[in-house]
């Protein structure tokens, strides 16, 4: 049994992607090859925004958005704790500080009521000092499993204060939030295609949406070193933030079955919830929202990870933990001065959560044998 099953998807379109590959083989244009823009045509008409720009991972889509804004020491960005270390790494790679902010306890994404009262009182933790309000810059709000965050909240909020959002949708594409596509709910969006995402590539990639065209030309340059009118003029710092065509001419054979897989998704999830909800905690699914379905992930009530762990592995089902500790209780962030018990939530959760077998073609035999094992009912 695999976690996540990929190579049933890819014996579904494997003609398709060899077809694919073997036009990008024969042109030999491997970087910003026509496909490159191909997909991010389709991919901008998809989402409802103007500009799509491509680049190599999740992680260089939301390091671009920020070097975009211009972020640098002496700037706070806000964000979630209960993440991969992604979203926070580029605030800091930057020289910047990120602000850790604690999240829904039903829905998993960062709680907007609680950016509020950190912004009635913005306290430095590592120096007990208040932050001017000028300096925090933004707001990073991560679709946790899938769930787009609430953006109608948040928006408003950097609305009030002057500030920027970036949604990371790496695990959303494909999700909605009242009627508008995710990677469209904010100033710019960010997602990921790597293999495991809704929509993956063979390797890395990412791409960045926004309806802003000058941040979206800054973007095309930061992607490539910063140029400006050809290849040797350059008028700011960049990165090598390139997609490969290769993996390009991938995702355009993934995305034409792309809408139907976010269907399945929701009908995996249905089964899974059905059964689950009354021994389980699951993600809350608002009034409006549609989930990409990235990852199904569940808390005991009972607070008992440890003993459903151990049957899952008994049973040979693998399972996960996303994820085991909190950013601001990691290592790379300890300069941050965040102590346990600082997000009391955001802890409650690692400690507690883990992550069941889950994809668009996930046999539902093999989904039952999953909940027998859970639910100890040989009934299922």
């Amino acid at each position: 049994m695999e976690f996540i099953d990929l190579k049933a998807q890819q014996n579904l379109i494997r003609e398709k992607i060899e077809d694919n590959i073997k036009k990008v083989l024969d042109h030999g244009k491997y970087i910003m090859g026509p496909e490159v823009f191909e997909l991010e045509e389709k991919l901008s008409n998809y989402v409802g925004i103007k500009h799509a720009i491509s680049c190599s991972s999740g992680t260089d889509a939301l390091l671009m958005s920020l070097m975009a804004y211009d972020i640098g020491p002496g700037d706070y960005v806000i964000t979630t704790p209960f993440t991969f270390i992604s979203t926070a790494e580029v605030v800091a790679l930057l020289g910047a500080k990120p602000v850790f902010i604690d999240i829904d306890e039903n829905t998993y994404n960062i709680s907007p009521q609680k950016i509020r009262e950190f912004l009635n009182n913005p306290v430095d933790p590592a120096n007990g000092k208040e932050i001017n309000h000028k300096n925090i810059k933004g707001i990073i709000a991560v679709d946790i499993f899938g769930l787009p965050a609430d953006y109608e909240k948040i928006n408003n909020i950097a609305k009030e204060y002057n500030m920027f959002v970036i949604e990371d949708a790496a695990q959303s594409f494909g999700a909605e939030f009242k009627g508008r596509k995710a990677c469209s709910l904010s100033d710019i969006g960010c997602t990921s295609f790597f293999p495991s995402k809704p929509l993956g590539c063979y390797g890395d990639g990412g791409m960045i949406f926004t309806d802003n065209d000058d941040l979206a030309e800054i973007l095309r340059s930061i992607r490539v070193h910063g140029k400006g009118k050809d290849k040797y003029d350059n008028i700011r710092p960049g990165i090598n933030g390139r997609l490969d065509t290769i993996q390009a001419a991938i995702l355009l054979a993934k995305f034409e079955i792309f809408p139907e897989e976010i269907e399945k998704r929701q009908e995996v999830a249905q089964r899974y919830s059905e059964a689950l909800s009354e021994k389980f905690y699951l993600q809350e699914i608002p009034e409006g929202y549609k989930s990409a379905r990235a990852l199904y992930s569940i808390r005991p009530k009972k607070n008992n990870r440890g003993y459903y762990l151990n049957l899952l592995k008994e049973n040979n089902i693998p399972s996960a933990i996303y994820y085991p500790k909190p950013l601001h209780l990691q290592k790379a962030f300890a300069y941050l001065g965040y102590r346990q018990g600082y997000l009391v939530v955001s802890e409650e959760c690692s400690e507690n959560i883990f992550s069941i077998p889950f994809c668009p073609y996930i046999d539902k035999t093999v989904q039952y044998h999953v909940l027998r094992c859970l639910l100890n009912d040989k009934s299922l």
